[in-house]
């Protein structure tokens, strides 16, 4: 069988168009060589296979049963079969020429083909993707995106034990670095042997795009220094922004705050995250309009969002890039303490912005959300972070994917999820149970607001109540809520700037 295995990987390769006919006996002795076989018969016919995971299954339990692949854990499993479908990988060279070709017919059909190679190369795993629960829940925020993550495999026990005793290296310093392409990985760091980045010139400096493993939106794209340097929000960031965004118009582009507890991300390494996607944030409407004198040509607004953000739009990019400057300098000095903003305590830095840059139409946009990291004795993780009510469902830091409306959440609410609507149904003691207990106050909320809760309705109505959480989530880190008082807070901050009420 292992035979017929072989021949279905690259013709898989072929069809896929990661391979031409004529390499195919050159990847079929490659595949022979990290198998470690000496032998190969082609065999007969095309056996029928269900697709690439089922292909790959196959050679896996093979290598394993051989001796070749010696732990069966989930992280060797990927380690191997990623040295298996490089067999099939075009050189980085070849897949740059490619990319710039299409992109001579457009950047739509650039990023297509270098989307489709990211998916048919099993670098995001397309069958491990869709196993992910994805929801919308409608608010008066607009339509929140709601993913549970199951793509990012958990390890098992003998690679965490063994990660713990593995040499610490460093190289590739981290999961951002260029290096990457080509790495063949170890146990405590990702195998990237299929994985392909296109070089790309922005702000005159070199760096990287690449399509992100876990996919959490459409074409969910990541932008990184060719350098290792620490991610800094400056005027510098927004320029970068608005380069890839004319690269690539049809692509968003932002950036997580710069500082712990509202970064959620990697700060080592300056990156972006971007994509083909219009999130509920980029549709939400500017609800109160602002002018800034000597900056005419630009609208300004505070945007309808649980949020604080300010929308710029103008037809010149390089003017919201200077009143963005003056915004973020006046933002990082800001205090009021009537709305519990303070710039920094006992010289800790609190204040920040997550930038987010588009064109929508013959205009182009940056969002400029305003982040404070501050912590008190009754909010440790952060006042502007979801409070401790809503840890049930999220407790993690609100990076930039977050804030534009799409809730990334924990694994275990898949199981926690499911036998929570069970025991409403059932009518089990939810706070008697041990593992459910931290919902029952939650599911006492809105129990109310339902009559017959019945097996075939219970999981719609756990969706919908868990994108209502996510609404509050996005509201705790709000700096300025939106009522009354957050509204004028977020008025006395903007006058601080400059800005004037109206057009």
């Amino acid at each position: 069988m292992v035979c017929e295995a072989i021949k279905g990987l690259v013709q898989y390769g072929i069809n896929a168009g990661l391979l031409k006919e004529e390499d195919r006996i050159y990847a079929t002795n490659q595949i022979l060589d990290v198998l470690k076989l000496d032998e190969y018969e082609e065999p007969e016919g095309t056996a029928e296979w269900g697709g690439l995971e089922e292909i790959l299954k196959e050679l896996l339990d093979y290598a394993h049963e051989q001796g070749v692949l010696a732990e069966d854990g989930v992280v060797y499993r990927d380690l191997f079969d990623t040295r298996l479908m490089n067999c099939l990988m075009p050189r980085p060279s070849e897949v740059t020429a490619e990319f710039w070709k299409r992109y001579q017919e457009s950047p739509q059909a650039a990023t297509d083909y270098f989307y489709k190679l990211s998916q048919d190369s099993d670098y995001i795993r397309r069958y491990r993707v869709c196993k992910d629960l994805k929801w919308k829940t409608s608010t008066k925020y607009g339509d929140l995106d709601i993913t549970v993550n199951l793509s990012k495999p958990e390890k098992d026990p003998k690679a965490i034990a063994a990660a713990k005793l593995a040499k610490q290296s460093g190289y590739p310093k981290c999961l951002l670095c260029m290096e990457n392409v080509g790495y063949a990985g170890r146990v405590n760091h990702p195998a990237r042997n299929n994985h392909r980045i296109i070089p790309i010139t922005i702000n005159d400096s070199g760096w990287g795009f690449q399509y992100s493993p876990y996919v959490y939106y459409n074409e969910h794209c990541i932008v990184f220094n060719g350098r290792h340097v620490p991610m800094k929000i400056e005027k510098a960031a927004f320029v970068k922004l608005f380069d890839f965004v004319k690269l690539f118009p049809h692509y968003f582009l932002g950036s997580n705050a710069d500082l712990p507890i509202v970064g959620g991300s990697i700060l080592s390494h300056d990156h972006f995250q971007g994509g083909h996607y219009t999130f509920a944030m980029a549709k939400a409407p500017m609800e109160k309009a602002y002018r800034m004198p000597g900056f005419e040509d630009v609208e300004a607004g505070i945007v309808y969002w649980p949020m604080s953000v300010l929308r710029l739009r103008g037809k010149d990019s390089d003017r919201l890039i200077e009143l963005a400057d003056r915004v973020l300098k006046a933002w990082r000095g800001y205090t009021d303490e009537e709305a519990f903003v303070f710039a920094e305590t006992e010289g800790e830095p609190h204040n920040t912005i997550t930038p987010i840059a588009r064109k929508n139409g013959e205009m182009f946009e940056l969002d400029l959300v305003l982040r404070n990291n501050i912590t008190t004795e009754e909010f440790p993780l952060g006042v502007y972070h979801p409070h401790q009510d809503l840890h049930h469902i999220k407790k993690e830091n609100i990076g930039l994917i977050e804030v534009m409306g799409l809730a990334v959440l924990p694994s275990r609410l898949k199981t926690e999820l499911s036998a929570l609507g069970d025991a409403i149904v059932e009518g089990k003691d939810i706070r008697g149970d041990e593992a459910l207990a931290k919902h029952a106050d939650w599911v006492e909320e809105f129990r109310p607001k339902y009559g017959e809760i019945t097996k075939e309705n219970v999981t719609g109505i756990l969706e919908e109540e868990v994108g209502h959480v996510f609404a509050r989530v996005l509201e705790d880190a709000g700096v300025y809520k939106c009522d009354k008082k957050g509204r004028e807070g977020f008025g006395r901050f903007l006058g601080s700037v400059g800005f004037a009420e109206g057009n």
